[in-house]
């Protein structure tokens, strides 16, 4: 594992694993949108990261200049082994492997799973609601998506601790570490090829089988690698950022008791305040490969390099968003781009966004009173997804079980 030097030049010389980045790094953020609209780091082999939401934006359209075969800044870049379409796809190559996921994501399919994600949500809080207390990033917050996910692919809630510290191994720990890295995507690919192969003897009705039985654009079968690959973006996609989201959001409402008492006085407002939260706490920053030299926002970047496309640092561009560091739970004009931009846009934006107003609505009727333990800290994620991975709530006045 590489030693890591601290940064002393934010402008000339960021890192976006420096504890201090993790910990708070919108300031980190305004002073490298004053510097330039793209910086550069020597670290990780050389990232550029855009800073505004125009140089964000030039970034994510421009599939000529910018690949997605590497999508996680790392500190070495071995030649890509193992895809995860349509995520690592670039055109012509993307469409069709985006295509093929988009039905188990329409409103209509994630409104079907509705009912199961707030049985999930009241059966994990029945756990602990009587305590008065929980980490609910522990509790509460991971459970919602692994669950969501485990129903729709398939395969056993039961296997759920393996899968977050596979998402711990690739998202985090993989930045430094190649072995890690490695070890958690074989390990990912043989726990999915056994699922797969169970599945040609008895097919099932769920994703893993759909994707199965699913056609490419000449009308043959999908590859068992091509397949693999989706199930793995899955996994990770499905599971880190809401649990990400979810956590920045109940963070937020037991920081400010006044946007709790107002979600809950005027519940109407739930759908502004969810885009609100995705906006100002977008826990999704990708990675963009440069292939050829350009210039964005005026600024040349050359090949060799990579991209730290920020979607979060996007989302508090003032010139974009008045009052940017400021969470307002009725803002009316937020075109965020939490979920991304161009054709690598989320697959499961609507799936997203229904499992975190689930968990917030399902939390605040059972718990309407909570705050920050202020014994126990916060302690967020390191790296392409950011959250909270301790999150010690004490409650008001609990409620009953539903």
């Amino acid at each position: 594992m590489t030693e890591r030097a601290p940064v002393t030049d934010w402008a000339r010389d960021f890192d976006h694993t420096d504890p201090r980045w993790t910990e708070n790094p919108y300031p980190i953020w305004d002073e490298l949108r004053a510097a330039s609209p793209v910086v550069h780091t020597d670290r990780f082999l050389g990232v550029y990261m855009p800073t505004t939401f125009a140089a964000v934006k030039e970034i994510s359209y421009d599939t000529d200049h910018f690949s997605s075969r590497r999508i996680i800044v790392r500190n070495s870049r071995p030649e890509p082994v193992q895809s995860s379409p349509p995520i690592t796809s670039d055109p012509p190559e993307h469409k069709p492997a985006k295509r093929l996921l988009l039905p188990p994501f329409t409103p209509d399919a994630v409104a079907r799973l509705e009912p199961r994600v707030r049985s999930i949500c009241n059966e994990l809080i029945d756990g602990f609601i009587a305590d008065g207390r929980c980490d609910a990033a522990k509790a509460y917050n991971k459970h919602i998506p692994v669950k969501t996910i485990c129903h729709m692919l398939g395969i056993p809630e039961t296997d759920s601790d393996q899968f977050i510290q596979w998402i711990h191994e690739v998202l985090e720990l993989g930045i430094h570490d190649d072995a890690t890295l490695m070890k958690a995507l074989q390990e990912m690919s043989v726990y999915f090829a056994g699922h797969i192969a169970a599945r040609k003897n008895k097919p099932s009705d769920d994703l893993i089988t759909t994707l199965m039985n699913a056609r490419d654009a000449d009308g043959q079968p999908l590859s068992d690698i091509h397949v693999l690959g989706s199930l793995r973006l899955l996994l990770i996609a499905g599971i880190d950022t809401t649990w990400s989201a979810i956590g920045a959001a109940l963070w937020h409402l037991a920081a400010h008791p006044e946007d709790r008492a107002r979600l809950i006085a005027e519940p109407e407002l739930m759908p502004t305040a969810i885009e609100e939260f995705l906006r100002a706490y977008a826990p999704v920053t990708m990675a963009r490969e440069v292939m050829k030299e350009t210039t964005i926002a005026g600024c040349p970047v050359k090949p060799g390099n990579m991209v730290l496309l920020s979607f979060p640092a996007a989302n508090r561009d003032p010139d974009v968003f008045p009052e940017a560091d400021r969470v307002k739970i009725d803002r009316k004009e937020n075109p965020h781009v939490a979920f991304g931009l161009g054709i690598h846009r989320c697959v499961g934006s609507n799936l997203a966004r229904m499992e975190m107003t689930v968990a917030i609505e399902e939390w605040l009727k059972r718990i309407p009173e909570f705050t920050l333990d202020p014994t126990e800290p916060v302690r967020w994620s390191e790296g392409t997804v950011r959250g909270p991975r301790q999150l010690p709530l004490l409650f008001g006045r609990p409620g009953r079980s539903a």
